[in-house]
């Protein structure tokens, strides 16, 4: 018996390897999974084509999952991007692009699935939950990353704003936010490749190395680790739990 069994989870991004770690812990604890992406996930009890800037979208997934289960026990925030560029060479585009996936999908996500969220709240232990991947750039300023960094920064207020705005409705939903760090993935990949060309580092390997050197802990981080996280965030064991930002990332936010 998992500790998610009878519980329905939605995690966008899922095709990534956050996301993709995420489907999979959640799968092994007994959760059923909807998993999204631009293009369809490889795993997850459900798996659709999700545009998360998209509010149609948003509507279409929230009604599938209406018609299959009629609740939602945990909405997973994973899908996300990331614009490196200095600040001067910056588009207003790419700025609203950034913005759109990393922030109005929030908001987008929240308007659609809120009815599904408070029917599991009546009656899941701990609550109904939400995680909301944020970053350390939710947290902390880095050169080039304006535009991710705000969008994150983002997040963490939207995050706590939601959770208060529950409690005070009443509404039984928890919402927290995820701080991973510098974690092996095809994104962190795209940044280091975006430094070689903005003229930072020479090579990625020179990026990658300095990177580590930021994480006291000695490494990256992997997925599975963060995976860990949002389970915990979005399991009964984190009852007492909104409002929160989780950091996991290997004492980068230590210095």
């Amino acid at each position: 018996m998992g500790m998610f069994d009878g519980a329905v989870a939605l995690v966008t991004g899922a095709g990534g390897g956050i996301g993709s770690a995420t489907v999979e812990a959640l799968l092994a604890q007994g959760a059923e999974v909807v998993a999204t992406d631009l293009r369809e996930p490889s795993a997850g009890t459900l798996r659709l084509a999700h545009d998360v800037s998209s509010e149609a979208d948003w509507a279409r997934i929230a009604a599938e999952i209406q018609e299959r289960w009629g609740k939602l026990d945990c909405l997973v925030n994973n899908a996300g991007i990331a614009t490196i560029s200095a600040i001067e060479e910056n588009s207003l585009d790419d700025w609203r692009r950034q913005m759109s996936v990393n922030v109005d999908s929030m908001l987008l996500s929240l308007k659609a699935t809120l009815p599904l969220l408070k029917e599991a709240g009546k009656t899941r232990e701990g609550g109904a939950s939400v995680v909301n991947l944020s970053s350390t750039g939710g947290l902390t300023g880095a050169a080039f990353m304006s535009a991710y960094c705000t969008s994150k920064g983002a997040v963490t207020l939207f995050s706590k704003c939601a959770a208060i705005e529950f409690g005070v409705l009443g509404y039984n939903i928890r919402v927290n936010s995820m701080h991973p760090g510098g974690i092996g993935t095809g994104m962190l990949d795209e940044i280091f490749d975006a430094y070689v060309r903005l003229g930072v580092v020479t090579d990625k390997d020179e990026a990658g190395k300095g990177v580590v050197r930021d994480h006291p802990i000695g490494r990256l981080g992997r997925p599975e680790e963060i995976a860990a996280g949002i389970v915990h965030l979005c399991s009964p064991a984190s009852s007492f739990m909104t409002g929160s930002a989780m950091v996991v990332d290997g004492g980068f936010t230590a210095h």
